[in-house]
């Protein structure tokens, strides 16, 4: 089973699908996120989203605010000002 993964900036969708792992730092430290993690909202600090997709690739979001929620494994991160790569 996969993460859904959405990573959202105020203007657009900057990147959907599936992940096995997502590593973000929120403002109380980093935090890692696999299938079956417990729902959580967090506050995202200024910095890199690494998402681990299912073919191995790793993408990276980088973050100024926001914020991070993981629910019944669908994890969403939104950011008024995020940029692939």
């Amino acid at each position: 089973m996969a993460l859904q993964v959405d990573v959202v900036s105020a203007e657009e969708r900057l990147w959907q699908g599936e992940a096995t792992r997502v590593i973000a730092r929120t403002v109380e430290g980093d935090i890692g996120i696999l299938t079956g993690h417990a729902p959580t909202l967090a506050i995202l600090a200024a910095g890199q989203v690494q998402i681990l997709t299912g073919s191995g690739e790793t993408v990276a979001a980088t973050v100024q605010d926001g914020f991070l929620s993981v629910e019944h494994d669908r994890v969403t991160i939104v950011s008024q000002d995020a940029t692939l790569g």
